[in-house]
C-alpha cells in the first residue's frame, strides 16, 4: 500500500485516538507491524499549543517514518498554518480530522460536524494541500446521519483537492460509537474513488480485517479499540493478510511487552502523569488477558511508578506462569 511516495510496510494501520495513541503506544504498534501510526489529534489553534498535552502530541522523537500529524479545526487558514508549522517540525504526512464525533469537537464545528458543510470541507482541504509540500490525508465518517451518508461526495471533493488517501469510519456522526459499523457506504465510496481508501470501524480480528478488505475493496484497514491492550494484533492481521498463520504469542513474551510499555510511559510522561496514563493501559491489558482481570484492583491502586511497576511485574509474571504450569 502506498500513500503518495511512501510505501507502507503493511495494510493494517493504527487509528489516531485522543488519549491513547501517544508516542510510546505508536512506537509499540509500529514495532508489531502497524503500517502507519498517526499521532493524537492536535487542535489547529496555535494559541493552545503551550500546554504539556499539546507539546507531547507534537513530540515524534525516535518514531519510524512516515510521521503523521492529525489536525482538527474548522478554519481553513488556521489549519493551513498549523500544517506548515508541523511540517517544519518534522511531520511527513498531515491528516485532517473530519471524523471525531465528540461533542466538545463538534460544538466548534470541527471533526465530523464538518461533513454537514461540503463547501467548507473543500475550502479546508484546498488550503491545507496548497500550504504544504507533504501528502495530506483525510479521515471521515460515512456521513452526519443515516439519511445523509455523504461520504461518496466528500470523497470526490477530497480527491479533487489533491488529498492523497482517505480513511472512513463506518458510522455516522449521529451514531457516535453505538451500534455496528457498516461497510456498504465504504464500498460505494471505493467505486467512485481513485486514491487509496482505508476502512475503519469494528475491525477487531485478522478475520474481520480480511473480510472488510474483501468486501469494500479498500487498500487498507485501520484498527483502533482492538489495539488497546493488544498492540500485537497488527502482527496477527498482517500474517493473515499475507496468507500465513501467526503462532500465538506466549504469555511470557506479552508480559515483557507490557512491562516495557510501562517503562516507556514513565519516561515519556514523568512520574505523576506516567502512573495515571499507565493505569489506563493496564486496565486494557487486564481486559484482554483473561485471568489477569482479577488483578486489576491491585494495579489501579498503585500511587507511584515503583509500586505500580512492581505490582504489574508480580501480577503478569504470575499470569504467565499459569500458562506454563
Amino acid at each position: 500500500m502506498r500513500i503518495a511516495h511512501y510505501a507502507l510496510p503493511s495494510r493494517a494501520l493504527l487509528a489516531p485516538m485522543a488519549g491513547v495513541t501517544d508516542r510510546p503506544f505508536r512506537q509499540l504498534c509500529r514495532r508489531f507491524g502497524a503500517g502507519l501510526a498517526p499521532a493524537e489529534m492536535l487542535i489547529a489553534d496555535q494559541r493552545l499549543w503551550g500546554s504539556d498535552k499539546s507539546r507531547r502530541r507534537m513530540d515524534h522523537e525516535g518514531e519510524p517514518e512516515p510521521r503523521v500529524v492529525q489536525l482538527v479545526g474548522s478554519d481553513p487558514a488556521e489549519l493551513a498554518g498549523a500544517a506548515r508549522v508541523n511540517v517544519d517540525l518534522g511531520a511527513q504526512i498531515i491528516d485532517i480530522n473530519m471524523g471525531c464525533p465528540a461533542k466538545k469537537v463538534c460544538q466548534r464545528e470541527a471533526g465530523s460536524a464538518l461533513l454537514a458543510d461540503e463547501a467548507l470541507v473543500e475550502r479546508i482541504l484546498t488550503a491545507v494541500v496548497r500550504a504544504v509540500s507533504v501528502p495530506v490525508t483525510l479521515k471521515i465518517r460515512t456521513g452526519t446521519t443515516h439519511s445523509n451518508r455523504n461520504a461518496p461526495r466528500i470523497a470526490g471533493i477530497a480527491a479533487g483537492c489533491g488529498i492523497a488517501a482517505l480513511s472512513i469510519h463506518g458510522r455516522t456522526r449521529a451514531d457516535f460509537f453505538r451500534g455496528a459499523a457498516e461497510y456498504d457506504t465504504i464500498r460505494q465510496t471505493r467505486d467512485a474513488l481513485d486514491i487509496p481508501l482505508i476502512a475503519n470501524g469494528d475491525i477487531d480480528s485478522p478475520q474481520k480485517a480480511r473480510a472488510v478488505l474483501d468486501f469494500t475493496g479498500a487498500e487498507g484497514v485501520m484498527l483502533g479499540r482492538a489495539a488497546q491492550g493488544a498492540p500485537w494484533i497488527f502482527r496477527d492481521v498482517n500474517a493473515l493478510l499475507g496468507n500465513q498463520f501467526a503462532a500465538p504469542l506466549l504469555r511470557t513474551f506479552k508480559t515483557g511487552i507490557i512491562l516495557q510499555h510501562l517503562e516507556s510511559l514513565y519516561e515519556f510522561y514523568g512520574e505523576h502523569t506516567g502512573v495515571r496514563m499507565a493505569r489506563k493501559h493496564l486496565g486494557w491489558y487486564c481486559r484482554q488477558l483473561s485471568e489477569a482481570i482479577a488483578l486489576r484492583p491491585m494495579l489501579m491502586a498503585a500511587e507511584d511508578s515503583a509500586s505500580q511497576f512492581a505490582a504489574a511485574k508480580h501480577c503478569f509474571e504470575r499470569w504467565a506462569e499459569l500458562e506454563a504450569a
